[in-house]
């Protein structure tokens, strides 16, 4: 097959690397990283790479979860979509939206480090305090960066854990070790996961089983779900 990606730049290691195991060849396009916290911005930019590409494709594959909403709405023009159906990204890294649900459940305090997220922003840890300490400082002063950087340690008082996923690609032990720093600088607990690639591999390589992937064909579009599906294809009103 001739498939084309369209993936969160958080992913592209991964994604790359088993795209060239693949017996498909593969157009890979990586966004911005970011794009996901503004959502009707992701959801602008997804569309108008899916408008842009030639029908010589066999499928479109989009490497990003619901993201906030930020895929729904999504539309098939000529060439099917097939999307992971997942809540964000690290459902990718874990396997499964099952192995994600159950280690939230068992660690609602958790905040994430893969080598595409230590790569593509600055994590909590001390280096990201230091760069937005002195970002704050050549924009606002001294005195008001004190009080930002407060607001800004605040939000993390709602997490306890920094979770490092390993999927075996890229300098793993420097990507285990800055999670480490991290977590130590916090005072959370670390916590390293081995990652399962087995859904990516399936994404890259089919086929794509309705229980894991949604298919969403010409003149339909993505819609959330409130059930376990998280995603579905509903058809484009005329």
């Amino acid at each position: 097959m001739n498939l084309k990606v369209i993936a969160c730049n958080v992913m592209w290691r991964e994604v790359s690397y088993y795209a060239a195991l693949s017996p498909h060849a593969f157009d890979l396009q990586f966004m911005e990283w970011g794009l996901h916290e503004e959502p009707d911005a992701l959801r602008r930019a997804v569309q108008q790479a899916v408008d842009a590409v030639p029908e010589t494709f066999d499928a479109i594959l989009l490497g990003y979860g619901f993201c906030s909403k930020g895929i729904e709405g999504v539309t098939a023009t000529h060439t099917r979509l097939v999307v992971v159906k997942a809540h964000d990204c690290i459902t990718h890294f874990l396997g499964s939206r099952q192995r994600y649900r159950e280690y939230f459940d068992a660690n609602p305090g958790t905040y994430w480090y893969t080598p595409g997220w230590i790569e593509n922003h600055p994590a909590p840890g001390k280096e990201r305090y230091d760069m937005t300490y002195r970002q704050y400082v050549e924009k606002y002063g001294e005195d008001n960066a004190e009080y930002l950087m407060e607001m800004e340690q605040a939000w993390f008082k709602e997490y306890s854990t920094a979770a490092y996923i390993d999927c075996g690609v890229g300098n793993t032990e420097a990507y285990e070790a800055y999670t480490k720093e991290c977590a130590d600088w916090l005072k959370w607990r670390f916590d390293r996961l081995e990652g399962d690639a087995a859904l990516i591999r399936r994404f890259v390589n089919g086929p794509w089983d309705s229980d894991d992937f949604l298919i969403v064909y010409p003149h339909h579009k993505i819609e959330g779900t409130n059930d376990e599906q998280v995603i579905s294809s509903v058809p484009v009103e005329s």
